[in-house]
């Protein structure tokens, strides 16, 4: 009797918790809904994003309409323009299309529909890029390639330095200041270049 009970009691709490995760996994649907990110945790709706890179790196832009350095900025950081399918020599000619020196977001929408055209790519695509790479300015955060990290190693590397630059470091690799970059006065009354300073026996 004791088991039946007990196993009743379990079932419950089961049916409890899953209803709980149902629950939470609506709400967590309907915030995603709102911010515009049905199709990804990072994505923002095409308005609010071309918005944005309306605005960025121009304090006076009211976010209505697009210059093309903003407009390459965001397909750069969108991975759109790669230098290869998509340069910023292509993105000039079909912006320059338009005849203005700024687009509004629909005649923004004609340049790409007409971008893909011209690259064999679906509109949709270049959108989606678009709008899933987050804010202007937000880094990737790429790794550095090896041969970046290696090349920064080597020219910072003090002891294969040579001439005057030599002179500028110790044997740690350490920044001598001042000393490293001027011929600072020795008021010893040594003669340059004398190698026993300080040995002479005081006793005499």
């Amino acid at each position: 009797m004791d088991y039946f009970v007990e196993r009743t009691q379990f079932t419950e709490v089961v049916e409890m918790s899953d209803a709980a995760v149902e629950q939470v996994a609506r709400e967590v649907k309907d915030v995603k809904l709102e911010n515009g990110a049905a199709n990804g945790d990072n994505t923002i709706p095409f308005k609010d994003a071309f918005k944005m890179f309306s605005k960025f790196g121009d304090p006076k832009s009211d976010g209505k309409q697009i210059t093309l350095s903003q407009s390459d900025k965001w397909m750069k950081q969108a991975k759109v323009i790669d230098g290869k399918k998509i340069t910023t020599t292509d993105t000039a000619i079909h912006f320059k299309k338009l005849k203005s020196v700024k687009l509004g977001i629909d005649d923004y929408q004609k340049f790409l529909e007409d971008l893909a055209k011209n690259k064999k790519m679906e509109v949709e695509e270049i959108k989606r890029k678009l709008t899933t790479c987050g804010q202007p300015g937000v880094s990737t955060h790429l790794p550095k390639s090896p041969a970046a990290a290696a090349a920064v190693d080597r020219l910072t590397d003090t002891s294969k330095y040579t001439g005057s630059h030599k002179q500028r470091f110790d044997e740690t690799g350490k920044g001598k200041g001042i000393a490293g970059r001027k011929d600072l006065v020795d008021a010893s009354g040594y003669v340059s270049g004398y190698q026993h300073k300080d040995t002479y026996d005081k006793s005499h």
